[in-house]
This record gives C-alpha cells, sequence and structure tokens, in this order.
C-alpha cells in the first residue's frame, strides 16, 4: 500500500505541467495572428494557441469547456477563464498572461465568466466530496464480503445496493445544507453520488468472491490510487503525465467530477458522457456480480460432489466409522473456515 499509493501520488502531482493546454487569443487581424503563433512557439508543447474572432465566441468556447482561457489584446488586456472547470488550470493560464500583459506595460483585467460557488473557493470541493464517496463505498465493500460472507451473493448484492443509497445521501447533505459546495442541481448531485457508490460497491462484493482478504488491497487501487489521482479535481489531464492523463477519459472517479461540474455549472453540456462513464462502470459491477454468482454456485455444486462421494465411502465402509469420520471432517471443515472467516475480519476491522 505504501509503495502504490507513492508511485500513484507522487507520480501523478508532484510536479504539474502543462501540455496542450488550449487557450484562445480573441482578434483575426495580424497582431492576434503574431501574438498566437508566438505564444505557440514560446510554450514548446505547454500550451495549444488559436485565434478566435470575438470576445463573445471566447465566451462560448470557456462555456463549452472547450478552452481553459482567452487573451483579448488591447491597450486594457482582458483574460478571461472559468474557474469552475479547473482553478489550477485557471490558476495556470492567468500566469502566463499575466508575463504577455506585463510585457506590453498594461496591467491585466481578470474576467471569471464561470466562476465556483461561494461554498466552494477553490473549486476542489467536488473532489474532497469524491474522497468521502469513495471511502464510505469500498470501507462498505470490507465489511460486507467479510461479516456477510457465509449470506447468499444476491443478498450481499442488496446490502451493496442499499449501502450505496446512504452513502450517496450522506454525500448529498455534504455537498447541499452541510458546506453548500453547490447552489443549484442538487438532485443531479445525488444520483450521479448513487451512480458512482453503487458501482464501487457491486464491483467489489463480486471481486471479494475471488480476492478474500485481498479485497482491501483491490479496491483500494482501482478506488483511490488510480482513481483520485486521475480526477481532476486537483489537476486536469492537461497538468498531468500521459498515463494518468489517459485514465481520466474513462474511470469512474473522472465521470463523477466532471459529471457534478457539467451539470452544476456548465448547463448540462458533456454531462451525457460522464453519466455514460458512471452507467458503464456500475455495469461492470453487474458483470462482476454475474462472474462471482457462478463461481460460488459451481463451488456449492463441487462441494456437494465430495460430500456425496464421501458418504457413500462411509456407507461401504461401515455406517458407525462414517459417521463419526464424517462428523470430524465436517468439525475441521467448520474451524478452518471460522479461523479464516475470523482472520479476514481482524484485517477488516485494521484497514
Amino acid at each position: 500500500m505504501c509503495v502504490g499509493m507513492g508511485l500513484a501520488y507522487l507520480g501523478a502531482f508532484h510536479a504539474p505541467h502543462p501540455h496542450d493546454l488550449r487557450v484562445d487569443v480573441v482578434g483575426s487581424g495580424p497582431r492576434a495572428q503574431v501574438l498566437a503563433q508566438t505564444l505557440q512557439d514560446e510554450a514548446d508543447g505547454a500550451l495549444d494557441v488559436r485565434t478566435v474572432a470575438g470576445r463573445d465566441e471566447a465566451v462560448g468556447a470557456l462555456e463549452a469547456q472547450e478552452v481553459f482561457g482567452a487573451y483579448v489584446p488591447g491597450a486594457r488586456p482582458e483574460l478571461l477563464v472559468a474557474s469552475a472547470a479547473s482553478d489550477t488550470s485557471a490558476t495556470v493560464v492567468r500566469k502566463v498572461f499575466t508575463e504577455v500583459a506585463a510585457e506590453q506595460g498594461a496591467p491585466l483585467e481578470v474576467t471569471d465568466v464561470v466562476p465556483v460557488s461561494k461554498g466552494d473557493p477553490t473549486g476542489q470541493g467536488v473532489f474532497f466530496l469524491l474522497v468521502a464517496l469513495s471511502i464510505g463505498s469500498y470501507a462498505s465493500v470490507a465489511v460486507i464480503g467479510g461479516a456477510g460472507a457465509v449470506l447468499p451473493l444476491r443478498i450481499r448484492a442488496l446490502l451493496a445496493v442499499g449501502t450505496s443509497l446512504v452513502v450517496s445521501v450522506i454525500g448529498a447533505v455534504f455537498a447541499g445544507p452541510l458546506f453548500h459546495l453547490v447552489d443549484e442541481g442538487l438532485g443531479g448531485v445525488w444520483a450521479m453520488a448513487w451512480l458512482y457508490s453503487a458501482g464501487i460497491l457491486l464491483i467489489g462484493v463480486g471481486l471479494h468472491t475471488f480476492l478474500k482478504r485481498w479485497t482491501t488491497l483491490g479496491v483500494m487501487v482501482l478506488f483511490v490510487m488510480l482513481n483520485f489521482t486521475s480526477s481532476g479535481g486537483v489537476f486536469r489531464p492537461e497538468l498531468q503525465p500521459g498515463f494518468f492523463a489517459s485514465l481520466h477519459a474513462f474511470w469512474n472517479g473522472a465521470g463523477f467530477v466532471e459529471g457534478v461540474r457539467a451539470h452544476v455549472y456548465f448547463g448540462g453540456h458533456g454531462l451525457g458522457r460522464d453519466v455514460l462513464v458512471l452507467a458503464l462502470w456500475l455495469l461492470a459491477g453487474l458483470v462482476v456480480l454475474g462472474v462471482a454468482g457462478a463461481a460460488e454456485s459451481s463451488r456449492v455444486r463441487g462441494a456437494g460432489g465430495a460430500g456425496e462421494a464421501a458418504v457413500a465411502g462411509d456407507a461401504a465402509g461401515g455406517a458407525s466409522g462414517g459417521a463419526a469420520d464424517g462428523a470430524g471432517g465436517a468439525a475441521d471443515g467448520a474451524a478452518g473456515g471460522a479461523s479464516g472467516a475470523e482472520e479476514e475480519m481482524e484485517e477488516t476491522v485494521a484497514v
């Protein structure tokens, strides 16, 4: 866990550096074209600079999350940003164009066309909400898997669905009335929180059939080490190494974070894709549960066949001796199963 967390967090966050960060220069004349080309050349791959004809077009691109900043040159230069898309990306853009304006000898006016809510001034509250939802979900996997291992898989699946409902309601309370991370769209935030939590719980409960005591480590790799680092809640993929930037396209944490942003701040633009990502992870959970159910049924049938063979052998060798051996074998099996379950619960509580 130490090695995994170190590789994941330091690999993703230790040296954020922009690459292909899309910004616009507003204007259609030679001056705007020269400025855009100069920035493109000097950035050496850090920026993707284009020109747009007017300010309204630049605002529209920001509201569609197609761009992270737009520079309007002139006697009083203006920089347009959308901090709700990513405060860290907006900060990088602001730093770049502050230097550009300083070279022109003019102060830079910054306009935030899509600001974050007052309850989330850094824009990272959604990320920490993701952390709370994730811990509530994968910790519940350990309990359902360990304490509920003797229950039929369908009961464990129902427990997972019920737990995800509880976790999502807690998340909605955090996001709305408690910390006011969002000013509107709380119902949609709750729905995405439920999709996200249910996906983790169903995948985790299904994996427990195969991983047993290693399930907690498995879900931490999936939903902490790879998930938090690729979610875009701290740094968007344009500021991260390629591996984590690629995960952002389809990992469930990114689906939740970007989905909440799209729903709350950007009028639902791009929301369908983010909801699809969450729904596909939920579908993956159902598939893993189906495979786990088939595996458990196969084990039960195998155990039943072995038991019938043992009974037949006992009957041929003598009823009393066979009964004694059978009872002894059952006792040993029960003791072994109880010991394994106890060890697993101890590790679950420790984690």
